[in-house]
């Protein structure tokens, strides 16, 4: 066989293998824009959010008991704020929440089994950092506080009534709330012309309005890296007069709100998908 009928093989091959790179440049790049931009979107939730509760339960705060309603909006402002930070980074879905994610992946708009992974890895990874920022942020107020309760309560969620299955059963309803409203707000939003940038400011009322009423008896968790995440670092951080880190009562705000994505996507998928 002569030159010229080896070239249009060679060239093939080639751009076989070209394509094969150009689609791995960009698988590449998509994983790392979603996972910094989850990252990035986590660690504002917490840092917020968590901040909120510094300042309400650490002693010499100005803000120190400020209350439920002061703590609940800061975690609506918190998600906010995560969402927009999130997308701004990269993650075009900016769910910096597991629930969120697997719900999604459950909905089909998610393909890949390792892209949820690497985004609910990078979601753990930022709700800690966010708890150290939180930690430096108070750091003369640890000493100040004498309970530890409430240098957990900063951190990690703690029912008010301890019943695991009660716990439970309140995180999993609660999760189940959320992940039916996210569910209506991905498959009808379009119907009601809500634009991509008004998304963080309702997600964040929803949060907040969860937190009003059904966030008393656990703190309402509703993500499992925003309790897991933190707690780690409360139980990793030089804290000052810290006690334990209550790891038994911790598989409830992770068993719960995963539950609740499962309860949830039977609902959507029975009564809300088109």
């Amino acid at each position: 066989m002569g030159l010229q009928e080896w070239l249009p093989f060679i060239f093939s091959v080639a751009n076989r293998k070209k394509l094969k790179y150009n689609y791995f440049i960009r698988a590449k790049s998509m994983y790392q824009n979603y996972f910094i931009g989850e990252l990035l979107g986590t660690l504002f939730l917490v840092l917020f959010g968590c901040g909120v509760c510094g300042g309400a339960s650490l002693k010499a705060s100005k803000s120190y008991k400020s209350g439920w309603v002061a703590i609940t909006a800061g975690w609506g402002f918190a998600v906010m704020i995560g969402i927009f930070i999130s997308m701004a980074a990269g993650s075009r879905g900016g769910d910096i929440n597991p629930v969120i994610t697997l719900m999604k992946y459950g909905l089909g708009k998610y393909s890949s089994g390792w892209m949820v992974t690497a985004i609910i890895i990078a979601q753990l990874i930022g709700a800690f950092l966010g708890a150290v920022f939180v930690w430096l942020i108070y750091l003369p107020h640890w000493k100040q506080t004498e309970s530890r309760v409430d240098k957990l309560s900063v951190f990690a969620t703690i029912p008010a009534i301890k019943n695991g299955f009660a716990n439970y059963l309140s995180e999993a309803l609660a999760t189940t709330a959320l992940v039916i409203i996210a569910g209506a707000l991905a498959e009808y939003g379009n119907t009601y012309n809500f634009s991509d940038g008004s998304l963080p400011y309702i997600f964040g009322f929803v949060v907040w309005g969860i937190g009003l009423s059904l966030g008393g008896p656990t703190g309402y968790a509703i993500n499992p890296a925003r309790d897991l995440g933190p707690r780690l670092a409360h139980a990793v951080l030089p804290i000052q007069g810290k006690g334990v880190s209550y790891w038994s009562y911790s598989w409830v705000p992770v068993a719960g709100p995963l539950s609740g994505v499962l309860f949830g996507l039977c609902i959507i998928k029975l009564f809300l998908t088109k």
